[in-house]
């Protein structure tokens, strides 16, 4: 388990004033799961801190970030690449603070059997992605594919969506998103 995720999760809670209650209540996750988070007694999937996350309202990208931008930085090396995820899916980021950015790009990599989590995601924008290499099993509202290296995805984000690699190796795709969501 990552503590670090329970520890940072706390402090931005009380930061907000908010009362583990109160956060279930906002992120209709159950307040057992907070504490367990919070404890470091569960990692919880990217679908499931995400809907913690949106009842306080505070992004992944943000959540993960440990400072900001310059505004006019261009160019980013590969290990200055901000991961905003844990665990089985890796979430390497184009920048840290994308407040006043209007795309999120990444390249996330997906282990075997890891996903998004058993909570589907949606939110307003538009995403996209190309697998490099692996299987992408990428579900939008209801339907199902399965990509393989050089396959895309486009979709309006409003529609609940997951992803997961069923294959025995690791995936990577690079995906953006717009506006930022994570």
């Amino acid at each position: 388990m990552d503590s670090a995720i329970g520890e940072r999760l706390k402090q931005l809670r009380q930061r907000h004033r908010l009362s583990q209650r109160q956060l279930a209540r906002q992120s209709g996750v159950a307040n057992a799961s907070i504490s367990l988070i919070e404890n470091g007694k569960l990692n919880p999937t990217v679908s499931m801190l995400k809907k913690v996350l949106d009842g306080i309202p505070v992004r992944l990208s943000e959540f993960f970030s440990d400072e900001a931008d310059a505004p006019d930085r261009v160019f980013f090396r590969a290990e200055e690449l901000t991961e905003i995820a844990d665990g089985g899916v890796s979430y390497r980021q184009v920048g840290a603070n994308l407040s006043q950015k209007a795309i999120q790009f990444l390249k996330e990599r997906y282990e075997p059997g890891a996903g998004t989590g058993n909570h589907e995601i949606s939110h307003d924008g538009e995403e996209c992605g190309l697998v490099l290499s692996g299987r992408l099993k990428v579900t939008v509202a209801g339907e199902t594919r399965i990509l393989g290296p050089g396959d895309a995805y486009y979709f309006d984000s409003s529609y609940p969506h997951s992803f997961e690699n069923p294959g025995k190796e690791p995936c990577e795709l690079i995906s953006a998103c717009s506006p930022p969501t994570f």
